[in-house]
């Protein structure tokens, strides 16, 4: 019986009609070796960096040394369950979290999955969690101000939105406050909020959650978490997964505050995971892309131009020093990326004056242009009342006799620091902060004990609220000082109802 070409073409026709595509080409490894959050596999020869790597027993991995023979990996979670000999393939993924609206309000970790207990998170699109900054045709100059509610920092050294601004100092210096704070301070600016706690105790993760959301704050911000406990390539990964977020919002227009608290740890998890996988150590053991690490990190903070939207990004990194030292490694390398550092001192941090913001160290590249016309003009010679009074208290410790003006103007700088007093999680409106500064700028607190300063301005804002608020008003929606004697008027008639208590020292002399 013989077959014809005819039937045998017709056969093999009938089967490509009926062929479906199911079969799927993987490109599978073997682990080679795995400990302490990293593996290495062979056979993924055409692996990307920070491609996405799924294990045998589900897990997943981050593809970072590319070598001759074989591929570094991070492992994301756990890697109990992971042996020598395991399956590792590609998914042909970069590594990317889930983005948009849904993450508002939730605590999340470095991977975007919810650790609130409050169920999943709806969300329709990822991004990667490296992307390219926008170039700079693709930004405009920083010029609209990022109210922090602290009169230290807006008076000193005001923040634009799209600027870096280092918030940096001790331990146990008031640095967490200071980013919680002005968050609070966001309510009703129109601004969306991501916080990194990186390397942060869970209890104290859970306690400025706490925090937000007795203000109201985590209507508009997103918490993501990295604890000590978790390997440290969560550790390393939660700034960049924070940023994605952020960037999400920036690109459709809106406004983001992003606090990443702190890059120490993150700088520590990542050398780490560098010794681990035989990069070459530097400076303090530190490997040599660490100054690249933070400042593609950093760069992708930016005030986008109006044909991107005009959307912002504004970038408020933690660093924390040993006993002040700001040239240690990472301190400079942070310094030199960001526009700016708020310094946080730890001897006036323990004398009582908090913020304890230094203001000689404390510097804003953006300066002015941050600030409403009303700050500018009230805080203009605040900085050289502030430094030439640090100089003289100095001066006027060796010497009992002082003439009139040295004596008026110690007197005025320690009204000035009194002034620039906050207590945490109250921060104060932009008119407000305008209005006691004026009265400062003024003369009005000279003749004001010392240690009544801040009942003063308590008083004084109650009786613009009751009296004034039209004052207020106009400043807050204008940017600049009444053009009448409104204000003027008005602080005269609270000096004139304001009395001043008993203070320690009249005390003592009677």
């Amino acid at each position: 019986m013989s077959i014809k070409a005819e039937e045998i073409s017709s056969l093999i026709k009938q089967q490509l009609d009926n062929y479906s595509n199911d079969l799927s080409v993987e490109e599978v490894g073997t682990v080679t070796y795995v400990g302490d959050g990293i593996a290495r596999a062979t056979g993924l020869d055409n692996a990307m960096a920070n491609e996405l790597l799924e294990f045998q027993n589900g897990s997943y991995g981050m593809v970072q040394n590319l070598e001759t023979n074989d591929v570094g990996i991070m492992i994301m979670g756990s890697f109990d369950d992971i042996r020598e000999g395991d399956t590792v393939k590609r998914t042909g993924r970069i590594m990317e979290v889930p983005v948009g609206e849904g993450m508002i309000g939730r605590v999340v970790n470095a991977l975007g999955q919810p650790v609130d207990g409050q169920g999943d998170i709806k969300s329709d699109h990822t991004r990667p969690i490296e992307f390219k900054a926008p170039g700079v045709m693709d930004r405009q100059s920083v010029s609209e101000p990022l109210q922090t509610g602290l009169k230290a920092i807006d008076s000193l050294v005001p923040i634009g939105r799209g600027q870096r601004e280092l918030i940096i100092g001790d331990r146990k210096t008031g640095k967490t406050s200071v980013a919680i704070d002005t968050i609070i301070n966001q309510k009703n600016q129109n601004m969306i909020c991501v916080y990194v706690a990186i390397g942060q105790k869970e209890s104290t993760v859970r306690s400025q959650v706490e925090s937000l959301r007795r203000f109201g704050a985590m209507d508009y911000t997103i918490v993501l978490t990295a604890g000590p406990s978790e390997p440290a390539p969560m550790l390393y990964l939660a700034p960049y997964a924070g940023a994605a977020m952020g960037e999400d919002f920036m690109y459709n227009g809106k406004h983001v505050l992003i606090i990443y608290d702190d890059l120490t740890k993150q700088a520590a998890a990542y050398r780490e995971i560098s010794l681990l996988l035989r990069r070459p150590p530097g400076r303090e053991a530190y490997p040599g892309d660490i100054f690249y690490t933070h400042s593609r990190l950093l760069e992708r903070a930016a005030k986008l131009s109006d044909k991107l939207g005009g959307g912002s990004m504004t970038a408020l990194p933690v660093i924390e020093t040993q006993a002040g030292d700001i040239s240690a490694y990472i301190p400079t390398n942070v310094i030199s990326i960001t526009d700016g550092q708020i310094f946080l001192d730890s001897d006036l941090f323990y004398s009582g004056t908090r913020p304890s913001i230094d203001a000689g160290a404390s510097v804003s590249r953006v300066g002015g242009d941050a600030q409403i016309k009303a700050m500018k003009k009230v805080a203009g010679t605040l900085r050289v009342d502030l430094a030439s009074y640090r100089e003289l208290e100095s001066f006027s410790q060796f010497g009992s006799d002082l003439d009139a003006a040295t004596q008026a103007k110690l007197n005025r700088g320690r009204r000035t620091v009194e002034v620039l007093k906050q207590p945490v999680h109250q921060p104060l409106p932009v008119e407000k902060q305008v209005l006691i500064l004026y009265a400062l700028r003024e003369g009005y607190l000279d003749s004001v004990p010392v240690d009544d300063i801040l009942r003063f301005q308590d008083e004084l804002f109650d009786y613009f609220d009751s009296n004034k608020a039209d004052v207020l008003k106009q400043i807050a929606d204008t940017g600049k000082l009444p053009e009448g004697s409104e204000l003027a008027d008005g602080l005269k008639a609270f000096s004139k109802i304001f009395k001043p208590g008993v203070t320690p020292v009249e005390t003592a002399t009677n």
